[in-house]
């Protein structure tokens, strides 16, 4: 699996190896990306990554160069917990309703909390004039929490996007997604759809645009500010050069991808020995 990141690495300078900019999220996001991390500097490439003092999953080590920034008091334990439970209400089987309003709630305070770390880096003037100086190829980063796709933006580098999956289906703006045969998240139902069933898919897809708004809204402010112009997190977003999705066909539906989506699904399973005959 580790070949198909080979797919990227044109961004990266070919010569002696590129130099690549890392924005990783916290806990299972980062376990997912740092095997990436290890096949590329495998490879020769240089990876500096960028992480907040108070996070305690990305550690140093030989295949990367971390450098941590201070954030203001947000609260680390808080914002695991709120992640936590907003995971937790997905998988509760409570009515459509409630799991609306819960998410919505949630998804405030997580984004609150997560732009108030963002803005610690995007405002560090001596780590940003470092970065600045050091002049990277490209940067990588989990587009769940935009804050590296604003730092690409700011730095004028490409991005690479290494997701699995995004809640207001940017990845697939552009391509078929039609409600009449892909149930949507919070859909209980099979591919197979009643009538009424059909009406609830369609009135979910519709409301993603909103949801997205809604929990990105603090995103779009700092933007605006860093990049000195009028802009949304969704216009931010729009920027990114590849999209590594970590999707299994064999658990989802299979779904139209533009030609920049690459699907990286086992990336950073065990590898076990071929059965027997």
């Amino acid at each position: 699996s580790s070949a198909r990141v080979l797919l990227f690495l044109s961004l990266l300078c070919s010569a002696g190896g590129g130099k690549l900019l890392v924005v990783p999220m916290d806990e299972s996001h980062w376990l997912s990306l740092r095997s990436l991390l290890v096949a590329l500097s495998q490879k020769g490439h240089q990876i500096v990554t960028v992480a907040p003092d108070a996070n305690s999953s990305v550690e140093a080590a030989e295949y990367h160069t971390l450098k941590r920034y201070p954030v203001v008091p947000l609260g680390w334990e808080e914002l695991r917990a709120r992640v936590s439970s907003l995971g937790n209400d997905l998988f509760e089987r409570k009515p459509f309703r409630q799991r609306i309003a819960a998410l919505l709630e949630k998804l405030r305070l997580v984004s609150d909390l997560y732009t108030s770390s963002c803005g610690s880096l995007l405002r560090n003037e001596d780590l940003m004039r470092h970065l600045r100086s050091s002049e990277f190829h490209a940067v990588l980063t989990d587009p769940l929490v935009p804050c590296g796709q604003i730092l690409a933006l700011h730095l004028s580098v490409p991005s690479v996007f290494s997701l699995r999956g995004f809640p207001c289906c940017s990845d697939f703006d552009q391509c078929p997604d039609l409600p009449s045969y892909v149930p949507r998240t919070f859909m209980d139902s099979s591919d197979r759809l009643t009538l009424i069933q059909h009406v609830e898919n369609s009135v979910l897809k519709a409301i993603d645009s909103f949801l997205c708004t809604f929990a990105y809204f603090p995103f779009g402010l700092l933007a605006s500010d860093v990049l000195g112009k009028q802009v949304t997190a969704q216009e931010v977003l729009c920027h990114g050069s590849i999209w590594l999705e970590r999707v299994d066909f064999g658990f989802e539906y299979a779904t139209p991808a533009m030609p920049n989506i690459t699907f990286t699904e086992g990336m950073n399973c065990g590898k076990e020995k071929p059965l027997s005959q």
